[in-house]
């Protein structure tokens, strides 16, 4: 995790980046921002770093076997190795946006690139590079308590961050350390903020693996194993329950142990593999077999491993262990039950 305690924003700078496919102009400014203002620095702190709290936004880098051929990697290096090149190289960094963010529905916005010193990162201390994109300004009231005068302006809610990135002065040799943040919509168009101007990839670590075999394990029992095997409800809340367990109660991951203690079945464990192999080609993962387990992506996933039943609209019942105490069944005219056992009553 990031600690901010002693970081200080050295520089920042600021440009407008519009759509190129909507003829909208590229305006480069000529020098940093002034931020001598302790005050402003304190706000552009909690608004450059605050958001960069959750761990998975840490997973990334300029992976590849041509990471080094990735503008990005570049400009930062650049940065990183002649700090006094900062400016001209945050106009280079909104003209390579400039000519990628070419979608027309793509907003324009006011690109800010920042250099921070003091940042630690998982112990270590480092130098990192900020880069934001506002895309959108929100209405603020301006209450003046010696005039008693009201107005009104539009400006940048430090609260809500559009997309943003850090580039940490770490492993440079592997792609360095890259954490990014985007709240817009999934839609193609709003991809382009780490695929086509960033390209970055999840790093191949404990996190990383952890959190995309719970993905395939869910999409698996959420999909597939109804589709191919005539199972009930209760089976596939069981088969999640089961699956989520084996990550909180083992220290590390080992595919075949998986295979045995949570599928069982050798028809079913056979539709694993299958699926696992479809998955893993499609979204272009590369995970191993074996790894220590990410309590950190355990919780972040647990909570969409769903184990309710649905009845109608009348009833959610909530099962997290043993199937075998819940029975069902059809009445002779035609209406269905679960029957619950229970041993205590709290």
């Amino acid at each position: 995790m990031m600690d901010v305690s002693s970081a200080a924003i050295e520089k920042v700078s600021a440009h407008r980046v519009g759509n190129k496919t909507n003829e909208e102009d590229l305006l480069l400014s000529k020098s940093p921002l002034d931020i001598d203002d302790p005050r402003l620095q304190e706000l552009l702190i909690q608004f450059f770093l605050g958001p960069f709290a959750e761990p998975e936004l840490y997973q990334f880098s300029f992976t590849g076997n041509q990471f080094k051929l990735n503008p990005l990697y570049n400009y930062a290096s650049q940065v990183f190795e002649a700090p006094k090149t900062f400016h001209k190289t945050s106009s280079t960094i909104a003209s390579h946006l400039y000519e990628v963010a070419v979608h027309p529905q793509i907003k324009s916005g006011d690109l800010l690139v920042a250099y921070f010193s003091g940042l630690s990162l998982d112990g270590e201390e480092t130098d990192a590079i900020g880069i934001y994109k506002i895309e959108n300004r929100y209405s603020f009231l301006k209450l003046d308590t010696e005039q008693f005068q009201m107005g009104y302006d539009d400006g940048i809610n430090i609260d809500k961050m559009d997309k943003g990135c850090l580039i940490f002065n770490l492993a440079k040799e592997e792609g360095y350390r890259v954490c990014v943040l985007d709240k817009s919509s999934k839609s193609v168009d709003a991809q382009y903020w780490t695929n086509s101007f960033l390209n970055i990839l999840p790093c191949k670590d404990d996190f990383h693996n952890t959190r995309q075999i719970l993905s395939i394990t869910k999409s698996f029992v959420t999909d597939k194993y109804t589709e191919e095997f005539e199972v009930t409800k209760t089976d596939q809340i069981d088969l999640l329950n089961r699956s989520i367990d084996y990550f909180k109660t083992h220290e590390s991951f080992d595919k075949k142990e998986f295979e045995k203690d949570v599928l069982y079945h050798p028809e079913i464990i056979k539709s694993f593999r299958k699926f696992d192999n479809d998955y893993r080609e499609q979204h272009d993962l590369d995970i191993e077999d074996g790894f220590d387990i990410s309590s950190q992506a355990v919780k972040k996933q647990a909570r969409f491993f769903k184990s309710v039943l649905k009845l109608d609209k009348n009833f959610h019942v909530y099962i997290h262990g043993n199937k075998d105490m819940i029975e069902r069944g059809v009445e002779k005219d035609g209406r269905k039950y679960y029957k619950i056992y229970y041993e205590n009553e709290a």
